[in-house]
């Protein structure tokens, strides 16, 4: 069993109940959900989008390879309404977006999945909810923590705790 660290985003649709639906999916078709970060709420990365993300890290117990884990983790976005552009349009919204942060703590590059992920010590969307839930662990690439790639990282958007409409 390899500890996957999986990042959810969402910025279009019911995000809370894709969220919902999302973690149902992984716990059946992945491996053990063992983990959930808070929820926290992010402006749009890279692109200009009215709707702000809801994202979560979610701790995966699995005995899929890495490209397995990615082809259950795109069909799962599939399930769950995700279109994806033809060709490399860059960023968008969308209604559920599944990355592997981590898969343990491998390198991986394949075809389909590169882990870490490469741009997560830019992003601090990612880093946050890693920091919440493996401050201390250690980036296999850069060898620092997830707090330290969080003070150094360049990201300076909006990244606030995600608080549930009841």
């Amino acid at each position: 069993m390899t500890r996957c660290y999986l990042l959810f985003g969402s910025n279009q649709g019911d995000k809370e109940a894709l969220l919902e639906q999302a973690c149902l999916h992984i716990n059946n078709r992945c491996g053990m959900l063992v983990e959930r970060s808070s929820a926290y709420c992010s402006e749009p990365w890279g692109f200009e989008a009215e709707e702000w993300f809801l994202n979560e890290l979610l701790v995966v117990e699995t005995e899929l390879d890495p490209d397995a884990l990615m082809d259950e983790l795109m069909d799962i976005e599939k399930a769950l309404g995700r279109i994806r552009p033809s060709g490399n349009e860059g960023y968008h919204s969308r209604t559920v977006d599944l990355d592997i942060l981590y898969y343990g703590n491998q390198r991986i590059h394949t075809e389909k999945v590169t882990a870490p992920h490469p741009r997560l010590h830019l992003r601090r969307f990612a880093l946050i909810p890693l920091c919440e839930v493996i401050p201390d662990f250690l980036h296999p690439v850069f060898h620092m923590s997830q707090e330290e790639l969080l003070a150094h990282c360049p990201d300076s958007s909006i990244v606030k705790p995600f608080h549930h409409e009841l």
